[in-house]
């Protein structure tokens, strides 16, 4: 595992699923949630927010973890393992309560955004229903090569990250 990208919905651990791989790994993580806003919540124009992730799949080891659907096919295209984090909207909304509590709103040192809206909430909500066809379908048609986990719970997350501490040791 050199490139690998990390898809989910906001709240199902992406970011520290990244962090706790990257340690494991030697690898370099990019949020792009970092990469699109500013400190003022703007967004990046999505030529540049393409262009930006055009060069880091270049390189030859990575993590970058981050939804963004429409240029998930620039990450597949270098990627050799694809981590979908498939998590009940429930568990998703807990995920952003306790980083609501730890964080106190703000971006974060890593980059991740801590802002919760209706819109946001309502994205949780309905991620399984709208967004996992599209990014099961985007896998279909540019991950045929990548090796794809998909877990539905933090528990088949938490044994992986103990099977990546197993076979590095032996």
């Amino acid at each position: 595992m050199d490139r690998i990208a990390i898809i989910g919905c906001g709240g199902s651990g992406k970011t520290v699923l990244a962090r706790s791989l990257a340690d494991r790994l030697g690898l370099s993580v990019t949020n792009l949630d970092a990469l699109y806003y500013d400190e003022g919540w703007n967004a990046l124009p999505q030529d540049k927010f393409a262009a930006l992730q055009h060069e880091l799949v270049a390189a030859d080891r990575w993590i970058i973890e981050g939804n963004y659907a429409s240029t998930l096919p620039i990450r597949l295209s270098r990627a050799d393992t694809v981590i979908f984090l498939d998590l009940p909207a429930r568990t998703c909304l807990w995920g952003i309560a306790q980083r609501r509590w730890r964080y106190r709103g703000g971006q974060h040192a890593d980059g991740v955004y801590d802002r919760i809206t209706w819109s946001f909430v309502k994205y949780i909500l309905g991620y399984r229903r709208s967004m996992r066809p599209r990014v099961n379908a985007l896998l279909t048609e540019h991950g045929q090569h990548v090796r794809y986990l998909r877990f539905t719970s933090r528990r088949r997350a938490n044994q992986f990250l103990k099977q990546i501490d197993t076979t590095s040791v032996t």
